[in-house]
């Protein structure tokens, strides 16, 4: 238990070193609206995601892997 308070303790501090800046995952264009559709004009839509939490997601998972494993194994 305690192995896993220390592992979440590093996830979590990586996370936060990670910074507050932003990831761009996806760009979508998509027609315009109204009457600017009609004419053909577009709109383009970023999504974008908080590196800090894809970094805490992707630490979250990896070790859930690594403790599944690890449990498949009979090893605790």
């Amino acid at each position: 238990m305690l192995d896993d308070a220390k592992a979440l303790g590093t996830i979590a501090a990586s996370a936060g070193a990670a910074g507050a800046g932003s990831i761009t995952v996806a760009t979508i264009t998509s027609s315009a609206p109204g009457i600017l559709g009609v004419l053909g004009f577009t709109t383009t839509t970023a999504v974008t995601l908080p590196i800090a939490g894809v970094v805490a997601a992707a630490g979250l998972v990896g070790y859930g892997l690594y403790k599944g494993i690890k449990a498949a194994q009979g090893n605790k």
